[in-house]
């Protein structure tokens, strides 16, 4: 597993989350564990083109701020 740190600013607001990478991931686990303070918010598995897909949504963070955290990790190419 590795992790990455992500800044997300939406609205003048900045939105700091943990991402944990399973490169190894199977079905039964997202490929990246998103938290916030501590706690897991979301998880995302990357379809065959590599555009993530929520997996897990704890309901905690707006649909805004995980689509445009998605795209952060799309671009950093850690799938």
């Amino acid at each position: 597993m590795q992790s990455h740190s992500i800044s997300i600013t939406k609205d003048e607001e900045t939105f700091r989350f943990e991402i944990s990478d399973y490169p190894n991931h199977t079905h039964d686990h997202c490929k990246f564990d998103v938290y916030q303070d501590g706690a897991l918010v979301a998880g995302f598995n990357p379809d065959e083109q590599n555009i993530l897909h929520l997996c897990n949504d704890k309901g905690t963070v707006s649909p805004e701020v995980l689509n445009l955290l998605a795209d952060e990790i799309e671009a950093h190419h850690w799938m």
